[in-house]
């Protein structure tokens, strides 16, 4: 019995290392090397036990210095009450991440705060005002979530916690209005960031794998 529980474990842990097959760290633990702040505020981002942090009264832009195109980005992160973050995907330094670019939205969308006060392309895991997500898949305040965040041509896919809550193609969105005010949605490649507005969240294990 004990060598076919062994031998499951083993399977798992082989499968796991598969699933990672590919992936690189963005982030060393320590440093914000590789990373550049835009239009920080207050400390900006700071590294607290191995995690990078926005402070309450800090925030702005981190990016990759590096761009990317077609890519897949795993990290994992946790939200206090009405934490409020995104991350920027195909985003230029310059300009609005969030209309220049994409944003995925990093939301404590259930907080009082926000109770029919956004619509539903703002809730967490959307494209920011562009593509809603389902919603009701991130766990409790003060626990670690896992997401994923595909960028593959004109197909963006989301998974939190191992359900995907967005899988879209960008040509969808027809609405000359929209495209108007989101010329970020026809680029190819970009930064990949964390889109902070002065309250606290926490990302660890950053990591991203380039596609073709």
């Amino acid at each position: 019995m004990h060598k076919i529980a062994a031998a499951l474990l083993l399977t798992l842990q082989m499968a796991a290392g598969a699933d990672e097959a590919g992936f690189a760290s963005l982030f060393d633990g320590k440093t914000l090397k590789g990373w550049k702040l835009v239009d920080g505020h207050g400390p900006g981002y700071v590294v607290q036990d191995g995690n990078i942090v926005c402070p309450a009264a800090g925030g702005g832009n981190l990016f990759t210095e590096k761009e990317f195109g077609n890519f897949a980005f795993r990290f994992e992160f946790v939200l206090t009450a009405g934490a409020n973050n995104g991350i920027g995907i195909r985003a230029p330094y310059e300009g609005d991440a969030a209309y220049q670019g994409m944003e995925i939205q990093i939301l404590d969308d259930g907080d009082k705060m926000y109770k029919g006060r956004i619509r539903p392309e703002q809730y967490h895991g959307s494209v920011y005002d562009v593509i809603p997500a389902r919603t009701g898949y991130r766990k409790p305040l003060g626990v670690w979530n896992e997401e994923e965040i595909v960028a593959n041509g004109r197909r963006i896919k989301v998974t939190l916690n191992g359900v995907i809550i967005l899988d879209t193609d960008l040509g969808m969105v027809k609405e000359p209005e929209v495209l108007s005010h989101h010329p970020g949605l026809a680029r190819p490649a970009g930064h990949i960031g964390f889109l902070g507005h002065g309250s606290l969240v926490e990302f660890r294990n950053i990591r991203v794998k380039e596609l073709p």
